[in-house]
């Protein structure tokens, strides 16, 4: 277990769960972006995810990543959505095959792509389940998923399992950027019954309570992306932080 995956399960030691930032490279400007990260961390985050599904600019990723690197303490993860978001100073990558993806390139074929840039870049890799539930995001339509319905959550654990069985220490339950609804606590407990990794939640998280749902079902971290982004809702990240972390 290396350094990045060391410091996560050592946070979890003294909290109940994570807050995770994701920084879409995209939607940002440099300094912007890096004034952002700093907020999140002073709020209470323990990493900056840096990618999307949508982005697709190297150059502007990696320019993102270098501004945040040089402000903030805390591990900038990438989260990429194609080998495109596969830059150097990193600290690791979400290293995520699109589990229920009807084109093998998000399972297996954009990973050996990526894999020899993630090896000479030095990046740790975290190896990922990424798991799209419900449909209409651009998650979904990008990674031409076959969502998981919402009120299913037999469907979640049981990919869970298999991912467990495959070697795969975190499981990513991806609701989608700026999506309507949430991963339920209902399936946020049957994955956790079955997967006995690091589970991470994400999509429309915008409120403490649904944090606080969310962590009591069995989440490690939470991902919080497309709210943040939105100026008059940053004040409220430290109360979700509170949340998530002491619930």
């Amino acid at each position: 277990m290396r350094a990045t995956e060391k410091y996560l399960r050592k946070e979890l030691e003294s909290k109940k769960a994570l807050l995770f930032v994701l920084v879409d490279s995209e939607d940002s400007q440099g300094a912007e972006t890096a004034e952002r990260a700093i907020a999140a961390e002073q709020a209470g985050a323990s990493v900056i995810l840096v990618g999307g599904s949508s982005a697709t600019n190297s150059f502007e990723m990696a320019e993102v990543v270098r501004s945040i690197k040089q402000r903030v303490k805390i591990p900038i993860i990438l989260f990429p959505g194609n080998i495109t978001g596969i830059v150097p100073e990193a600290d690791a990558i979400l290293f995520s095959s699109l589990l229920n993806s009807e084109n093998p390139y998000y399972i297996t074929q954009a990973q050996a792509l990526g894999a020899p840039n993630i090896r000479k870049f030095g990046i740790e890799p975290l190896p990922t389940a990424y798991l799209v539930i419900g449909d209409g995001t651009s998650a979904w339509f990008v990674g031409s998923a076959r969502g998981i319905p919402f009120d299913k959550p037999k469907i979640a654990a049981a990919y869970s399992l298999a991912a467990q069985f495959f070697g795969m220490r975190f499981v990513y339950l991806e609701a989608g950027s700026g999506s309507k609804e949430t991963v339920t606590p209902e399936m946020v407990g049957a994955v956790r019954l079955a997967f006995d990794g690091f589970l991470i939640v994400g999509g429309g998280i915008n409120n403490a309570q649904t944090a606080r749902d969310l962590v009591r079902a069995g989440a490690d971290a939470l991902v919080i992306g497309t709210f943040f982004e939105q100026k008059e809702n940053q004040h409220k990240l430290s109360e979700i932080a509170q949340a998530v972390m002491s619930d």
